[in-house]
């Protein structure tokens, strides 16, 4: 086998090719969910769109996760940044083994799936350049981040009164992005942790506005 099939093959993942000119939705599981659970989401945001929604390789407590942390919002930078790679390779090499050339990949992560879609945007925006992150915040800690990011798009989506995603990370991220060249969306809603009908509704909203260009 290739480097490339071995990459996606090797790394337990949905895959659904969906109608040939649609999006494909990189679906990014929350901690102690798994791809079976966010990949239905794919259909809300879009119908007929294609879905590649691999699994967290990280265990805590038995829990799924993307990365490893020290606790509650503190997470292991070091850890963050491994793992956004590991996640940029297997796009990387699932664009080839699936033939996804031409077709837009715009990721689509909950919480911890928020967080390393945003870290391997960041990181790795050739590989990564669009992102829905629902109920995410700055994966970095105090550390800067400073890639190039000019033709990133970036929409967060975040409760007002969300003690896991705090407004301040929040607006780091956000004013990170824009600094660093992305074009950064934020919506804010009234609430805590979890994806809202209004969130969908945005969300959707700037999917059709993201795909026209």
């Amino acid at each position: 086998m290739t480097t490339s099939t071995t990459a996606v093959t090797g790394w337990p993942h949905l895959y659904t090719p969906g109608e040939a000119d649609t999006p494909v939705l990189l679906m990014l599981h929350g901690t102690g969910s798994n791809e079976n659970d966010i990949a239905s989401l794919g259909a809300e945001l879009h119908p007929g769109a294609g879905i590649l929604a691999p699994r967290g390789a990280v265990q805590e407590n038995g829990k799924l996760r993307w990365f490893r942390r020290h606790g509650e919002g503190n997470f292991d930078v070091d850890d963050v940044i491994a793992r956004a790679g590991d996640l940029a390779g297997f796009l990387t090499a699932a664009r080839e083994h699936y033939d996804l050339a031409g077709r837009p990949v715009i990721a689509v992560g909950f919480s911890n799936g928020a967080n390393i879609a945003l870290a391997t945007a960041m990181l790795h925006p050739k590989a990564l350049s669009q992102v829905i992150a629902f109920s995410g915040m700055y994966p970095f800690g105090d550390r800067e981040s400073s890639v190039e990011l000019t033709g990133s798009r970036i929409l967060a989506l975040n409760g007002e009164a969300d003690p896991m995603a705090p407004l301040g990370s929040v607006d780091t991220l956000i004013t990170t992005l824009r600094q660093n060249g992305a074009d950064a969306e934020q919506v804010r809603r009234p609430g805590g942790h979890g994806i809202a009908r209004a969130d969908l509704a945005a969300a959707k909203e700037w999917m059709a506005r993201a795909l026209e260009k």
